[in-house]
């Protein structure tokens, strides 16, 4: 009894805890989702209940440039959540089951060179990208090249599921007569559904909730903005007077689709990075 009522009380304690942490996190969501409603004006107030309720919020973003805003958030996350799983996927099996000269070198060359934060680039990849006539305007395809084109160098989870996966069935696959893409595709990627749903994850919302080199690429120009770059545009001084409740909305709609990612993948996001940090 005393070890079952110390695990109780244990227990009672935790979940207390983990209750009060939870209220913290959420209150700011639930005073952006009640401003969202707020009708009866549009500044920001001292009160979280709006004191008339309605939808106007939600109307009016839709009839502004948010539709553009969230039409090219939704294209580059699409884009780049494929490309660049399909490209992390392939350097992580790669790296796994392959060995060949400069093998080690290559994979501490990308740890070293992604321990450097990637602003320090932002000036040349611009001064590139506006060559190319990929910003501003045309900020959309310059986002998905410079997004998808480091993306080999995140193989680290993956590889380290890869690792955990049995070489034997490589190996029974090709005395079988398979080619290298069949056992790929066929024997690898159906046993890691774990890591491959944590990929596309990570690779959707990199873009998803991209600031600020989405802001330096677009350069403030509309059409090439993403929903952070120009829902943060209504706030500035002169806007938020008469947008912060749809700043608000803006807030709800973006977080929408990747609250129920989470709430439907939860479980494969957690397999995918608990297998693969087991193996380095």
């Amino acid at each position: 009894m005393g070890m079952r009522f110390k695990r109780n009380l244990s227990n009672f304690f935790v979940y207390i805890i983990l209750i009060i942490m939870s209220v913290i996190w959420l209150i700011p969501f639930v005073c952006i989702v009640c401003q969202s409603f707020r009708t009866e004006s549009t500044h920001q107030v001292g009160y979280v209940l709006p004191k008339v309720w309605g939808l106007k919020n939600y109307v009016d973003l839709f009839q502004s440039n948010f539709t553009k805003w969230y039409a090219n958030t939704f294209f580059i996350a699409l884009v780049v959540c494929v490309l660049q799983t399909v490209i992390v996927l392939c350097m992580s099996y790669t790296l796994s089951r392959f060995r060949f000269k400069l093998r080690k070198f290559l994979m501490q060359f990308m740890l070293v060179l992604g321990l450097f934060p990637g602003i320090l680039g932002m000036i040349i990849l611009y001064r590139v990208l506006k060559d190319l006539g990929l910003t501003e305007a045309h900020a959309v395809p310059g986002l998905i090249l410079v997004y998808c084109a480091s993306s080999g160098m995140g193989y680290y989870i993956s590889k380290g599921f890869f690792d955990t996966i049995p070489m034997s069935l490589d190996e029974a696959a090709r005395i079988d007569g398979a080619n290298r893409l069949q056992v790929f595709v066929q024997m690898i990627l159906p046993l890691s559904k774990p890591i491959v749903i944590y990929t596309i994850l990570t690779a959707f919302l990199g873009p998803w909730g991209d600031y600020v080199f989405a802001k330096f690429i677009s350069f403030g120009n509309q059409a090439g903005m993403n929903t952070a770059v120009g829902l943060y545009s209504w706030l500035t001084a002169d806007a938020i007077g008469s947008r912060y409740t749809m700043f608000c909305a803006g807030g709800v709609v973006v977080a929408v689709p990747v609250t129920i990612l989470f709430l439907f993948l939860q479980k494969y996001y957690v397999e995918g990075v608990t297998g693969g940090a087991v193996k380095g």
